[in-house]
């Protein structure tokens, strides 16, 4: 005989509550006690009771889904599209975000559908799939400066929080970093180490975050007495730093300290070093960016710059069910900071 699913009754017998009380927090009415809701979120997990999306809907109006959006600029072609989620899937950055959401939304019963909108037409669908209550808000993560999207969703009045402050200022709540102490940090760690020739490889400077860490390395540096650190411009993928580090190689043979914007192109670096026969850190110590799964895997690992991108993202997902349920209606800031994480690289 198959066990009869868990009730209401079940999850209000186990929490030792009324089925009214697990009802409120179930439906996310306000105003019920943390300690409460913790209570019945428990009792839910042992019991393994399973609401009624389709009938919580009707009374919430809530689709308890977000939409998690990876945005870029301009209008992609189908190569182009491709080629965009291509690298998304491949930059440790983004299974981070997703780890940090999904562990806000999980156990509020809330899930996240992944959109892309690298064009017009793409974001065109986001916003009809907002505007049509599929899902209750959007969270984006936008990967060019220049993203329309971010506007849109503002002029349009949807729910929705960015991870990374906007080039252009809009009325939405977003989450960073710090990124200029955070470059200051490995400016800082290169010149302790006695590097004097340094240069440093750049994310693409149409992204906000790439142009604050090129800007707080160029003013550590000059404020140490260092008015010019060659530059070369990377994507923020492997390849891109194995390029702009040959490339600086060849202009800089003397090169004893580098500065990469991430950690993949870091791990790029640190291979150009290896072909060309220099020992990293004796002969060219690196610092990366991130702290990402990449810096431990790296040989050697990187002394890094950590993005808690988890936590960021987590707090990303938390102001967005603040603006969805009405507890928070002014946009906010949350702007953490960098922590730099010594290995063996630098």
């Amino acid at each position: 005989m198959s066990r009869q699913a868990p009730t209401l009754e079940d999850v209000a017998r186990e929490a030792g509550v009324s089925r009214a009380t697990v009802s409120r927090v179930i439906n996310g009415v306000r105003n019920v006690d943390p300690a409460i809701q913790d209570l019945v979120r428990r009792a839910i997990e042992r019991t393994g009771y399973a609401p009624n999306r389709a009938a919580r809907s009707l009374v919430t109006r809530r689709a308890e889904t977000v939409a998690l959006v990876v945005s870029g600029a301009g209008e992609a072609s189908d190569d182009e599209q491709n080629a965009f989620a291509t690298r998304v899937f491949a930059d440790p950055f983004f299974g981070r975000v997703v780890s940090g959401v999904v562990g806000y939304l999980r156990p509020r019963s809330m899930h996240p559908v992944l959109m892309f909108a690298e064009s017009a037409a793409a974001r065109e669908q986001v916003l009809g799939y907002l505007r049509q209550g599929s899902a209750d808000g959007a969270l984006v993560v936008s990967t060019h400066a220049d993203d329309p999207l971010p506007a849109l969703l503002a002029d349009a009045g949807l729910p929705a929080v960015l991870f990374a402050r906007p080039s252009r200022p809009v009325p939405l709540s977003f989450v960073d970093l710090a990124h200029r102490d955070g470059a200051r940090l490995a400016a800082e760690r290169l010149l302790e180490r006695g590097c004097r020739r340094i240069v440093t490889v750049t994310g693409p400077l149409g992204v906000s975050a790439s142009q604050d860490r090129l800007a707080g390395f160029r003013e550590t540096m000059a404020r140490r007495g260092h008015p010019y650190v060659p530059v070369a411009e990377g994507g923020f993928t492997l390849d891109s730093g194995m390029a702009a580090m040959t490339g600086l190689l060849g202009e800089h043979p003397d090169v004893d300290g580098v500065f990469a914007a991430n950690d993949l192109m870091a791990q790029g670096v640190c291979q150009v070093l290896r072909e060309h026969g220099r020992r990293v850190p004796e002969d060219v110590a690196v610092v990366g960016f991130d702290d990402s799964s990449v810096a431990v895997t790296c040989r050697p690992p990187l002394t890094t710059v950590r993005q808690p991108v988890e936590e960021m993202a987590a707090a990303m997902a938390r102001l967005l069910d603040e603006h969805i349920r009405g507890t928070r209606e002014e946009p906010t800031s949350l702007i953490f900071d960098p922590e730099l994480v010594v290995r063996a690289s630098g």
